[in-house]
């Protein structure tokens, strides 16, 4: 058992991933694709598509773009699928591919894994204040209330023959992990075996993110037109080995699938997951050949008392619009507008006597905003695309605003166009709490009737951390600056209002140098504009010697979260790349 090999496929990493993944994974033989549609504002989305349709809530397109194409090849070779396209309704995603599959005449049976949805309990939870931010979830507008779950479910469901799961609300990673369960008989309480899984689903759940997609040296990769997607070759002792098909394009390194450990992570000896609490800080990564990566040192802890929920829910209406301004004193231009823009707004919804705004922002795009200090010279700036954000309590007076957003064609700035895009949407939120873990029970569903799915495992217990990895010594003296782009890898995510930057050492005798030198005074004062007061900046520092790397956590960095943030950038993607010319003396 100790030398089986386990080869699983990461599909896609959000709902609108390439339609290439799957097919170019099934060609290489994968023995399983795992396929993640579901981010927090998806959640959002798919609650409005249930709320006008309560037969809907789930990604159509997972049927008929992704797996849908390629039924017949999937049946041929025995290749698992598991993906929570299910969303918010997965038993209704999994009776259409039941549905599909018997039209076809192919043997692969279906399973829904659900019991995460909690919608049904909104009363209980109004009021509720997030574990972070300032949101509480509200008695009324609620689209979605989900409680993540674990892999355990998903193994059960392989157990009972499912060839295709289908879920709502798991965490991402569980995807990997219930196949790996399932596939080599791990326990609940062997916790580094089931960090381990849940690392195999953290490196390959974003799909060409851990193959040279998003990476620090972009200019070094080759084939993004044909990028593959990533391979874990899996071992039952919880090593694994990152990969991609071959002749495809991309790139495996150990920094590229160092940055994907680090993504959207926080403390990274508290990545809390449903079934156990992982370790980052002893894994290792060594290059092993081109395009393989051998990842081991995986740690794992008791799982928590706790699961934690996420519910999204509207609050008002949000116009936005897209201005091209270009000339002489473009950004003078562009703010002049925007102000026009804004004052008319107020007074044509104060002489109807209808709500004004709840808020408004302007971002200019090619301004230099989203660099803080290090924009250009306003008086070089020859071309902006003013992006115009302004909320409303009722869709009646986002559509008079909205509406009067055009004029800047006749009567404001020369040199002003226009572009085909922005409009009126809800305005999404999120809030993320947590509840007993026994007050939530899975349900698998093999063949239209669920049934629950005990929790597996020990109680939980609190989280507890014992000791933390030195930081480096710091270095006698300094050198000559370079920037941090020299001598270490980036990249940045989001969870809820907080960024995170993993920044890896190319050479593990500069960690010392990047380690003294990014203090949190002189990130305070790098990403002064990410901070509405960068003097009370919550930023935290976490070493991970294993990869010779650190976690910087920027807390309150994002304000509002990704769904709620007016900024160019509400993801955080580009906050790594900001700081890449940091100069370190080395």
């Amino acid at each position: 058992m100790a030398q089986d090999i386990y080869r699983i496929g990461g599909g896609g990493g959000f709902m609108v991933d390439s339609i290439t993944a799957v097919p170019q994974l099934l060609a290489a033989g994968v023995d399983a694709v795992i396929m993640d549609f579901l981010a927090e504002g998806a959640m959002g989305l798919f609650g409005r598509m249930r709320a006008a349709d309560p037969g809907k809530g789930y990604a159509g397109d997972f049927l008929t773009r992704y797996i849908g194409p390629h039924l017949d090849e999937i049946a041929r070779r025995g290749t698992k699928i598991v993906s929570n396209a299910g969303a918010l309704n997965p038993g209704a995603l999994a009776a259409l591919l039941r549905e599909e599959i018997a039209r076809r005449g192919l043997d692969l049976k279906v399973a829904a894994v659900t019991g995460d949805c909690l919608m049904e309990r909104v009363s209980e939870f109004a009021g509720i204040k997030g574990i972070e931010g300032e949101d509480v979830l509200p008695e009324s507008g609620v689209t979605s209330i989900n409680a993540y779950l674990g892999g355990f479910p998903i193994a059960a469901a392989l157990a009972g023959g499912a060839d295709i799961v289908v879920t709502g609300r798991v965490v991402d990673s569980a995807l990997a992990l219930g196949l790996l369960i399932h596939r080599f008989g791990w326990k609940a309480e062997q916790w580094d075996l089931i960090a381990a899984g849940t690392l195999v689903g953290h490196l390959i759940e974003c799909g060409a993110q851990a193959t040279g997609g998003t990476y620090t040296d972009w200019d070094q990769v080759e084939g993004w037109d044909y990028i593959g997607f990533p391979i874990a070759e899996c071992h039952a002792d919880g090593t694994c080995v990152i990969t991609k098909g071959e002749g495809t394009g991309g790139l495996v390194t150990v920094g590229t699938v160092a940055e994907q450990l680090l993504y959207e992570t926080s403390d990274p000896q508290a990545y809390i997951v449903p079934d156990v609490v992982c370790d980052f800080t002893s894994v290792t990564m060594t290059q092993q050949g081109k395009d393989r990566v051998l990842v081991t040192g995986m740690k794992g802890h008791p799982r928590t008392p706790t699961l934690k929920v996420c519910a999204t829910f509207d609050s008002g209406w949000r116009v936005t619009s897209y201005q091209p301004v270009i000339g002489p004193r473009a950004i003078a231009k562009a703010n002049k507008q925007a102000e026009a823009h804004f004052a008319r707004g107020a007074a044509l919804l104060r002489d109807r006597n209808m709500p004004g705004f709840l808020s408004k922002d302007t971002v200019l795009i090619g301004a230099g905003e989203s660099v803080g200090a290090r924009a250009p010279d306003p008086d070089s700036v020859m071309e902006v695309l003013l992006k115009i954000s302004a909320d409303f309590e009722s869709q009646q007076s986002a559509g008079i605003f909205a509406y009067e957003l055009h004029t800047q064609l006749c009567g404001m700035a020369p040199g002003t166009s226009i572009v085909p895009f922005g409009g009126i949407a809800p305005v999404l939120h999120m809030v993320a709490f947590l509840i007993p873990r026994e007050s939530v029970t899975a349900l698998v569903d093999l063949d239209g009737f669920a049934r629950p799915c005990p929790d597996q495992g020990p109680a939980g217990v609190p989280l507890l951390i014992g000791s933390r990895p030195p930081a480096p010594p710091a270095p006698a003296t300094t050198g000559t600056p370079v920037p941090l782009e020299q001598i270490a890898f980036t990249r940045s995510g989001e969870k809820g209002e907080t960024v995170n930057v993993g920044v890896i050492a190319r050479n593990p005798a500069h960690l010392p140098a990047i380690r003294a030198a990014l203090t949190p005074a002189a990130l305070a004062q790098w990403f002064a504009h990410l901070f509405a007061d960068p003097a009370k900046a919550e930023i935290t520092i976490y070493d991970l010697p294993g990869i010779h790397a650190i976690n910087v956590v920027l807390g309150g960095a994002l304000p509002g979260g990704i769904n709620a943030s007016t900024r160019l950038d509400s993801a955080a993607k580009s906050v790594g790349q900001q700081l890449l010319p940091f100069p370190i003396g080395v």
